[in-house]
């Protein structure tokens, strides 16, 4: 009999460390709620095999069928999760080296100390492409949110010229509040300036958001070349990975109007 019982404990003992993970994420650790939203889906799961196998001998033909459809549904999302991811970071290494006359770097959170990770990472990515490619022109993209002092293109422009980068190369597009918008905010701007939207576009991101950024730059028909900035947190890579999987299918099945 305890033997018995410890089995039938050990799925909810599995459960503490997604538990304690989850309350990590939540309260502790800012810009980790996709990782706690994976650690509270894992728990379910386990809670949903665990209490109909509880309740398997009241109503087994039921329980049978619900466990079976939950599996078949389980597993066919964790397959097309895992080629999502897959595709994800295929993208992910872009081509750094190709030439491209234009580039849009796109934006991220700006803190009150400045830059957040991603953003210098962009901005560290940036300066290299521009010193190694000086006849582009980079258009720094990224509007002002509520808790942000200053635009994030601002906040770019700012940093790349006083790494020595000349500002005359470095356009400011300072409205975009979506990858959307910050592509064809900074069209709009090429065009004004230029007279002409560019065939190619070069789009710098962080590596995990080049196949949704490659998306939204073929819909605007452009060949799109990846630039990517690489994470140098790894925790949060590997959050931002997992939560570009959900990103990609809400432009597949909603549209690229979004962040």
């Amino acid at each position: 009999m305890k033997e018995k019982i410890k089995f039938r404990l050990l799925p909810w003992l599995c459960c503490v460390p997604f538990a304690a993970l989850f309350c990590l994420f939540t309260f502790v650790m800012a810009g980790y709620s996709f990782s706690a939203l994976v650690c509270l889906c894992i728990i379910a799961v386990i809670a949903f095999y665990e209490l109909t196998w509880m309740f398997r001998e009241k109503n087994p033909k039921v329980i049978g069928l619900l466990r079976r459809i939950f599996t078949v549904c389980l597993v066919i999302g964790l397959i097309i999760a895992g080629i999502t991811e897959c595709i994800i970071i295929k993208a992910s290494f872009g081509s750094p080296e190709e030439q491209v006359e234009y580039m849009v770097v796109l934006g991220a959170k700006v803190r009150p100390d400045g830059p957040s990770v991603s953003l210098q990472n962009r901005i560290d990515a940036a300066y290299e492409y521009l010193l190694a490619h000086p006849d582009t022109i980079a258009v720094v993209s990224g509007g002002q949110g509520p808790d942000e002092h200053m635009t994030e293109a601002l906040c770019m422009y700012q940093e790349l010229t006083a790494m020595g980068i000349d500002g005359d190369r470095i356009w400011l597009e300072e409205k975009a509040t979506s990858t959307w918008e910050n592509i064809n905010f900074a069209l709009d701007i090429i065009e004004e300036k230029t007279g002409q939207r560019p065939e190619k576009l070069g789009v710098l991101s962080s590596e995990y958001h080049l196949f949704r950024a490659s998306l939204l730059t073929k819909e605007c028909g452009l060949d799109f070349v990846g630039i990517p900035a690489r994470t140098s947190r790894i925790s949060q890579m590997i959050n931002h990975f997992m939560r570009e999987v959900a990103g990609v299918w809400h432009y597949i099945l909603l549209g690229g109007q979004y962040d």
